[in-house]
């Protein structure tokens, strides 16, 4: 297959992962004090952050890069792939622009929870809405996955990232909140790293295995 601008569009995606992963590996060294293993990334980007800084320079890839992938892979299917897995990934698309900019605009005002208005916003109504699509689009996109033998990578990678996301959400709950951080980044990497499963799906054409 000939690859177009959109197909190459992709590979953003794969660039909004390698942004956030450097932002969420390197931001901690102008944080004095900051413990990965106890702390949310979230406390990175907070108001009053020391590495607010580093993390917006870090960064500054993921948000953009991923936001075209996502809708460039929304292009690229229509009239594509079956309509469940087209509804699965519109869905993750809608997460997307909401975490974006939900997150820009309620940030943490302070590492934790402070309990300022935008934290309330950011926490009870950003996180719960995001996590909520993210479960939801991921849960559709296996069942259209797994519907159409062709398409049942898509169904398998959606797979694990709903589990490194229940993975997360399970155990920030459960384990001693010194070791909070270590699931919570499960969570985080789950959707960042799924969109760029899609920018790479996108990059060869969504290329599938003639139907058994």
């Amino acid at each position: 297959m000939k690859k177009t601008l959109i197909n190459y569009s992709g590979l953003m995606g794969v660039i909004s992962l390698l942004s956030y992963t450097a932002a969420v590996v390197f931001a901690p060294s102008a944080y004095p004090g900051y413990d990965w293993m106890s702390q949310a990334v979230s406390d990175l980007s907070a108001n009053n952050a020391p590495s607010k800084i580093l993390w917006g320079q870090l960064s500054s890839l993921y948000g953009v890069c991923g936001i075209v992938s996502i809708m460039m892979v929304c292009v690229f299917i229509k009239d594509k792939l079956n309509k469940t897995l087209r509804i699965g990934i519109y869905v993750f698309a809608a997460m997307n622009w909401i975490s974006n900019v939900g997150y820009a605009m309620f940030p943490l005002s302070d590492s934790g929870n402070a309990g300022a208005f935008q934290d309330i916003i950011h926490i009870y109504v950003i996180t719960v809405l995001v996590v909520l699509l993210s479960i939801a689009s991921l849960v559709i996109i296996i069942v259209g996955g797994f519907r159409d033998k062709r398409y049942r990578y898509l169904g398998i990678c959606a797979a694990i990232a709903l589990l490194l996301m229940f993975a997360g959400a399970i155990g920030t709950g459960v384990v001693p909140k010194e070791f909070f951080g270590i699931p919570e980044r499960f969570s985080v990497f789950a959707a960042t790293g799924f969109n760029a499963v899609l920018g790479v799906c996108l990059y060869n054409g969504f290329a599938n295995k003639p139907a058994a």
